[in-house]
């Protein structure tokens, strides 16, 4: 027998402690020590002069980032008076890299229970995340805690599954009222609906389409995402092992409707609102829908807006629109390129759905033109991949353990202050490797950027929303010149055509404008008032101070996932990823009020810019 076998238990060595391990379990010994002792300033004291928290519905019931300590400090100061939290575990070996130690930890509050990921800098913290994951007393019921299915016994009164789900679904929105409901069913309301309907919150989902999907459906022909498939899972249900990396269309609206159907959710399809009015006395909200021609009042306690970034079509006032003989769609009504084979067709934008629409057309024979108002930044999807993406969502990641969950909190975890820092390396590196691709771009007179900082697409996507596209082969379409290009401004619509502020004029049969979408409070002031839109503000953007991003500085996305100024009106939306990450925290919200839990926001969001 070893002589380690042989030794007395208390005289074996203790195992060796890594120093990243010991500078992390230093950290939050101190850290925990003054939260129990409502210390805020020794907490504050913590983080580096130059440190980021963001805090995401766990300490702040909001989606919040405090900078530096005197931020700590002030959160800490209005929150701890109502926040417990204490035992604060590692959950993983943590590691160190560059002198920066990265801790990955669990931790509990008095109402629920939280995941978080810390980066200490010479023992102080420079980035900490804290997330709600659950709430106690109200846990999902997953794993050990799912619901048997079978009744065993004898019951005189039996229902089936599908009996209990038959009377719910006739019931909620007549005899019974929905807690909340969330207007638009695409991915965002889906999701939303899917976590609420986990944690037993009563909803109602509704949407103009006749059938979940519908709204990818009736899209353009050519229409598929351009994010890969690790980054775009639903709640609950991955796509399939087999699933493309890039999925067309329609297989995202054949999932849409088969998840909807078998997470259960009441979808109320061919169903559109036609008014919404809350009663700050009973709190609660009046909505009157249209259901398939019938007439039905809501009475939800909480009314979520899901209509997404891609929801309300803004269309130009051109001067002479009224007078052009041929046709004149939005992209979002664009059906494909079918009916224009041979067809003249002058398409105003140069992102992501005009480059779509141009490659379908310009496959089918039409003579296409891009016109190209304003500077558009463009990456490959194979560079976006290896470069931007695939270190987290990849077949890559997964085998280094990288976890969609577990990606999503990484990328939670960088602050959008200094996001970009991070982001730029990757577009140089982007810029450097397809620099012949470039040129070639540019020498066909397409007018590139790389965002107002050099940080490329994401930083984009969340500062305005819009400005690029991800090329799946039109851009080499433009190379070639089957689809033409032309830079400048519409002075006119004319009888025939686009007439530019060069004196250009392109004939055209088919004008589409590619030319975005509004804010989502544009659907506040249409569905509710105008009053209540611009008690909300500008939703979207960080407050950035670049273009389409007016400060002042906000560091999280306005308006959404989280409080508004209106009570109990709520924003969720954006891509599938965002849809599947935020509708946790929303959910969190939501089921939190619905049981008459505690919720003291702290920062709530402020009126800035009403569009």
């Amino acid at each position: 027998m070893s002589e380690t076998l042989e030794r007395p238990v208390a005289e074996r060595a203790a195992p060796v402690q890594s120093p990243a391990r010991r500078k992390a379990e230093d950290w939050f010994a101190a850290f925990e020590a003054a939260l129990a002792a409502r210390d805020a300033a020794g907490a504050a004291a913590l983080f580096a002069t130059e440190s980021y928290w963001r805090d995401l519905v766990s300490f702040t019931w909001n989606l919040k980032t405090v900078e530096g300590p005197d931020g700590v400090r002030e959160m800490l100061e209005a929150q701890l008076p109502h926040i417990a939290a204490s035992n604060f575990q590692l959950d993983e070996e943590p590691s160190e890299d560059g002198g920066v130690v990265t801790a990955w930890f669990s931790f509990e509050t008095d109402q629920g229970r939280g995941r978080g990921l810390l980066r200490l800098k010479d023992g102080k913290a420079w980035t900490f995340l804290t997330t709600l994951h659950e709430l106690k007393g109200f846990e999902e019921p997953m794993n050990e805690r799912r619901p048997k299915g079978a009744e065993h016994g004898v019951h005189a009164d039996r229902q089936t599954w599908a009996e209990r789900r038959e009377a719910e679904a006739r019931n909620l929105g007549y005899s019974e009222q929905p807690y909340v409901l969330v207007i638009g069913g695409g991915q965002g309301g889906i999701a939303l609906s899917a976590r609420l309907r986990q944690l037993g919150v009563p909803t109602i989902v509704i949407d103009r389409h006749e059938r979940p999907g519908d709204q990818w459906r009736k899209r353009y022909k050519s229409l598929c995402l351009h994010d890969p498939v690790w980054y775009d899972h639903l709640p609950y249900i991955d796509f399939p092992k087999n699933w493309p990396v890039f999925a067309p269309k329609d297989k995202i609206g054949d999932w849409l409707e088969m998840y909807a159907k078998v997470m259960e959710l009441n979808y109320w399809g061919s169903t559109s609102a036609k008014s919404a009015r809350y009663d700050e006395a009973k709190g609660e909200w009046t909505v009157v829908v249209d259901r398939n021609g019938e007439e039905v009042t809501l009475r939800p306690k909480q009314l979520v807006l899901a209509t997404g970034m891609s929801g309300k079509p803004n269309w130009p006032s051109f001067p002479g629109m009224d007078r052009f003989r041929g046709e004149q769609q939005h992209s979002s009504d664009h059906p494909g390129p079918d009916a224009y084979k041979d067809k003249r067709v002058v398409v105003i934008g140069s992102n992501n759905s005009a480059h779509d629409i141009c490659a379908a057309l310009a496959e089918v024979g039409a003579d296409v033109t891009m016109v190209q108002r304003s500077t558009t930044h463009i990456v490959r999807s194979e560079s976006l991949m290896e470069y931007g993406l695939g270190d987290l969502y990849s077949e890559r990641a997964l085998a280094n353990g990288v976890t969609t969950q577990k990606a999503d909190l990484i990328f939670a975890s960088l602050p959008y202050r200094i996001m970009h820092e991070f982001q730029i390396p990757v577009y140089q590196k982007i810029a450097e490797v397809d620099a012949d691709f470039y040129r070639d771009l540019e020498k066909a007179g397409f007018r590139l950027d790389w965002g107002a900082d050099g940080s490329g697409l994401f930083m984009k996507y969340l500062r305005r929303g819009s400005g690029y596209y991800i090329d799946v082969g039109a851009s080499q379409m433009i190379i070639d010149g089957r689809i033409k290009l032309k830079a400048g401004q519409v002075d006119e619509i004319t009888e025939t055509g686009v007439k530019l502020d060069d004196g250009t004029e392109l004939p055209a049969d088919l004008i589409v404008y590619a030319t975005g979408y509004g804010s989502m409070n544009g659907w506040a002031a249409d569905l509710i008032s105008q009053e209540v839109a611009d008690k909300v503000g500008k939703v979207w953007g960080l407050g950035s101070d670049t273009p389409k991003d007016p400060g002042p500085w906000e560091g999280e996305q306005r308006n959404m996932w989280k409080p508004t100024q209106q009570e109990a009106l709520w924003f969720h939306g954006g891509n599938l990823h965002q849809s599947r990450h935020y509708s946790l925290y929303l959910a969190l919200q939501l089921k939190a009020r619905m049981e008459g839990l505690e919720t003291p926001i702290y920062g709530l969001q402020e009126v800035h810019h009403l569009k």
